[in-house]
């Protein structure tokens, strides 16, 4: 089969774009794995952190589908979305939408640039579940705020949730960022074990200043990812929940691949949360694919100009967090 996809990016979090109202081909739930686990593996000419899949809804203006690098489906991807949303409003000339995901219809919409020449995009993240055999993690108890679990560490404490992907979130100091924990707890709760069965998405948050964090993800059938936009709302959440940041104030989420803005709205006993940030293309190709020989050969490739501005963005994300993280 013949493809086309742009490759894009949210935050450094990258993704290859397979638009299957336009690309005429019919995908089976087999093609998608494949597809995934083949165009995404970093050994190849394309490689990704996963493959986005937006198609058509019968109630919303379009609908997402993630499919991860190792080619297991995440229900959420909030750095995906941003992309998805820009897909379908350039698509249908539109500033807004609503984006069918396996969850819930999300709002999205075009935003003011986050940095001069920076596409920007406002996603919703929700819901938002704190109840834990939604994660499913297997503790005697119903839910998991600011507390220990000591089969993974005595000092660290956590809190767990679901936006709606599976989330543990520890509020550490720059000592621990820089330590191995984080490394050895992901790997602990995302391999074989009783705690987290499907494994869990897991994030160290640092708060820096008065609504500023910086927040570092191991995530679920990634590993280590430039950042996670649903990690990055989760994290938003934790600190207002904790009295670190505020309700209805913008916070800025330092993460790796730069910074992307989150808005914490609570609705009386409901949560969720504005992600805003970058949704920036890095080129369209054309690939001929062969699913049962797993090969694929890239027949056209057009390089986009955006990451230039990216860049620059990124670079004084990284300084800032040079300057306030690792000192």
């Amino acid at each position: 089969m013949e493809l086309t996809l742009i490759k894009g990016h949210g935050s450094g979090n990258d993704f290859l774009i397979i638009n299957e109202i336009i690309n005429e081909v019919h995908l089976t739930e087999s093609d998608r794995v494949k597809l995934a686990q083949l165009l995404c593996s970093r050994e190849t000419e394309l490689g990704a952190d996963g493959i986005l899949f937006v198609m058509r809804s019968e109630r919303a203006d379009g609908r997402m589908r993630v499919f991860n690098a190792d080619g297991s489906e995440a229900s959420m991807c909030g750095n995906g979305l941003r992309l998805v949303a820009r897909t379908i409003c350039e698509l249908y000339g539109k500033n807004e939408a609503i984006i069918e995901t396996m969850k819930k219809d999300l709002k999205v919409r075009k935003q003011e640039e986050l940095y001069p020449n920076v596409h920007t995009y406002q996603v919703e993240i929700s819901p938002v579940l704190f109840e834990l055999k939604v994660l499913p993690l297997n503790l005697n108890k119903p839910t998991l705020y600011n507390e220990t679990i000591k089969e993974l560490s005595s000092d660290l404490k956590f809190t767990a949730l679901a936006v709606p992907n599976p989330h543990l979130i520890s509020i550490v100091g720059s000592e621990v960022l820089m330590s191995d924990f984080q490394q050895t707890i992901s790997e602990k709760v995302n391999g074989p074990n009783h705690l987290f069965p499907d494994g869990v998405n897991v994030s160290f948050v640092k708060p820096i200043q008065s609504n500023t964090i910086y927040v570092r993800t191991y995530e679920r059938g990634v590993g280590f990812t430039n950042a996670c936009g649903t990690a990055m709302s989760a994290s938003s959440l934790v600190t207002c929940l904790q009295g670190i940041n505020q309700f209805e104030k913008m916070i800025d989420v330092y993460n790796n691949g730069g910074r992307v803005q989150c808005m914490v709205h609570k609705d009386g006993e409901k949560y969720y949360i504005d992600l805003i940030g970058n949704a920036t293309y890095l080129y369209e190709a054309s690939v001929k694919v062969d699913l049962e020989q797993m090969s694929f050969s890239v027949i056209s490739k057009n390089e986009f100009t955006e990451q230039d501005a990216y860049e620059k963005l990124q670079v004084e994300a990284k300084q800032f967090i040079n300057e306030t993280i690792k000192g």
